[in-house]
């Protein structure tokens, strides 16, 4: 995707304003349009007026006439030159619904499972592999605290993985929106130059969000550190320390389209994070309804696995109930577990990385018209109609 129009982030430093649809705040790495022509007929007329979204001549709402009539003499009933939109990959060029965006995320891993699988198996075998590293380092010693100090022994691999999985992932999704094969070696050449810049990215915006958090909770782990705390003041603490959480979700999601912004507009991270906070800006309750939803399902699939794995383990003898949850598992026990999260991984982080990529493709098609250099770099013609998935209604989607 080096050399793809459209993903340099556009000339323009304008911020958006309401009806409009200029450019999000970030300073320009290639020059080129990124906007449609202002003269398309009906743009700026109010809606419920004569017109609205159509060429003259032609009537308002796509071609159809009032009280789903037909328009005069007959014809295509979503309009004259009603079209669909262009989908040269796995959307369509157009807004996206909620719907499509998981869609699209299925296709992509469905089309491209083996380049997919084949990176997200690996980094999983690496990610469980320091978990039951971490587990036996930490083997059940520190009491109540075993799992905190496991998490926390496993977060600097975690950290590198996301981003080394972001970083790859990222180049399947932009080659696949654009109908194009991509291997796994075409995804680490891409993706390599911006690895330790995305690293960093990743460090940072986790620091933000757990910081918040960490600074919230302090009191009551400092409380609960003193040995002599009373059931109702640590209830007052822990009800301050989520206070924090709001705050800490708001940072998450405001931040969480840096890192495609990063990869595929191949600019700096304080520009990265810039560009986040504009495409985010106006739209935090659905970015976060979306991210939300795939991250449940990811869950649930990653319960249907781990479950039955639990189960086979007792059923092998490998360890009893009362211990599951206690942090001494045995090592049979960790390794069953690991196994069903390696599958769980490998389905699911391709899933969830190309929701985050394709979500921070349908911001700048809402705000920046991505679609048209998008359908340029995969030379499907630029289409407009006043059909359900033609100009008109993008139009109307995008604002």
């Amino acid at each position: 995707m080096t050399d793809t129009p459209g993903w340099a982030s556009p000339s323009s430093s304008e911020p958006p304003r309401d009806g409009d649809r200029p450019p999000a705040d970030a300073p320009a790495a290639v020059p080129g349009p990124s906007a449609p022509p202002q003269a398309t007929p009906g743009w700026n007329t109010a809606p419920g007026q004569p017109g609205w979204n159509t060429a003259p001549g032609q009537p308002a709402w796509g071609g159809r006439t009032p009280h789903g009539g037909q328009p005069p003499g007959g014809g295509n009933p979503y309009g004259w030159g009603a079209v669909t939109s262009p989908r040269p990959g796995v959307i369509p060029l157009r807004p996206l619904a909620v719907g499509e965006l998981l869609d699209g995320a299925v296709t992509t891993v469905r089309r491209h499972w083996r380049t997919a699988l084949t990176l997200s198996l690996g980094i999983a075998v690496i990610d469980q592999a320091g978990a039951i590293a971490a587990e036996l380092l930490v083997d059940g010693r520190t009491g109540a605290s075993t799992q905190l100090l496991t998490l926390l022994a496993r977060l600097p691999i975690m950290l590198l993985l996301n981003a080394l999985a972001t970083a790859l992932l990222t180049v399947v999704v932009s080659r696949a929106v654009l109908g194009r094969p991509v291997t796994a070696g075409d995804a680490w050449r891409d993706a390599r130059p911006r690895l330790l810049q995305l690293l960093g990215l990743t460090v940072l915006t986790t620091l933000m969000s757990s910081g918040v958090l960490l600074l919230g909770f302090a009191p009551l782990f400092g409380y609960q550190a003193g040995g002599s705390g009373t059931p109702g003041t640590e209830a007052l603490l822990a009800f301050v320390g989520l206070l924090t959480v709001p705050l800490a979700v708001w940072l998450l999601i405001r931040y969480s389209l840096a890192a495609p912004a990063l990869m595929l507009e191949k600019q700096g991270v304080r520009t990265a994070l810039s560009r986040s906070r504009r495409l985010v800006r106006g739209s935090w309750w659905r970015i976060f309804g979306i991210v939300l939803l795939s991250k449940l399902l990811s869950l649930v699939i990653g319960m249907v696995l781990l479950v039955p794995a639990r189960f086979i383990g007792l059923v092998l003898g490998f360890g009893s109930v009362d211990r599951l949850d206690d942090g001494n598992q045995s090592v049979g026990m960790l390794v069953v577990v690991a196994i069903a999260g390696i599958i769980a991984s490998a389905l699911t982080t391709p899933f969830t990385a190309a929701v985050g990529v394709l979500v921070y493709i349908d911001q700048r098609i809402r705000r920046e018209a991505l679609d048209i250099e998008l359908s340029r770099a995969a030379g499907t013609p630029e289409q407009h109609g006043t059909g359900p998935d033609g100009g008109a209604d993008q139009t109307s989607a995008r604002r």
